[in-house]
């Protein structure tokens, strides 16, 4: 992909359109551009942090390594999504570690570039403020998820999230290995596939890496039935 194009998905990105305008150039022209095969590890867990990453193609997941070995993942990135920002404004050791789950091109924007920024103008402050904020929102909001839908339900709500249509028939692209996806979904691989069995009833047809789904209203009216 032309390094020019890279660009113009960094500033339509969450964090770089915040910003406000006037640092946007001087941000991209000290940036690290990147691009990552699947598997390829962006850091690892207790390394210290020392940039804020953007995804511009691709999936990276963020993950944690249990003593006992076991792999779990605490979120996945697509284009235009930011993460690292707390803990690079500190220097402090990553919580996770950041792999490919795609070939994905990633920006890399060295922590002192936003700090001095950040010391100039409060508004880049806010901004950092604020993402980091959204970040917590939405692991709060996936905890919820968790505490409050079945495992069929995450499946569902994962696949509304892909699907472009509001009603009627929709046919949707899984971006990632159905391994990666029970993860996300806090689930085992067997219990997606059971999650998988109980959607077809409610006409949702899985086809190697593509869902087919009969009835977009009937699937969300399934996802918010907490009865």
């Amino acid at each position: 992909m032309p390094h020019e194009m890279h660009k113009a998905i960094a500033r339509n990105s969450l964090l770089i359109k915040a910003l406000p305008d006037v640092h946007v150039d001087a941000i991209l022209s000290k940036a690290i551009w990147k691009t990552y095969d699947r598997g390829e590890t962006l850091f690892i867990q207790e390394e210290t942090a020392n940039a804020i990453h953007i995804v511009l193609d691709g999936w990276v997941k963020l993950f944690r390594v249990t003593p006992s070995g076991t792999e779990a993942v605490v979120s996945v990135f697509t284009r235009g999504q930011s993460f690292g920002e707390a803990v690079a404004l500190r220097n402090m050791p990553y919580p996770v570690s950041a792999e490919a789950a795609t070939r994905s091109n990633v920006m890399h924007i060295p922590t002192n570039v936003i700090v001095d920024l950040m010391k100039r103008d409060t508004e880049v402050a806010l901004t950092i403020l604020s993402s980091s904020f959204n970040h917590l929102h939405s692991l709060v909001a996936q905890l919820e998820q968790l505490k409050a839908q079945t495992g069929a339900q995450r499946v569902a709500e994962f696949l509304l999230d892909l699907c472009d249509a509001e009603e009627g028939a929709c046919e949707v692209t899984m971006p990632y290995d159905k391994v990666l996806i029970a993860g996300k979904l806090g689930m085992k691989p067997e219990s997606l596939s059971r999650a998988f069995a109980r959607l077809k009833t409610i006409g949702v047809k899985i086809e190697k890496n593509h869902a087919l789904i009969g009835d977009v209203e009937k699937l969300q009216d399934y996802v918010e039935d907490l009865n």
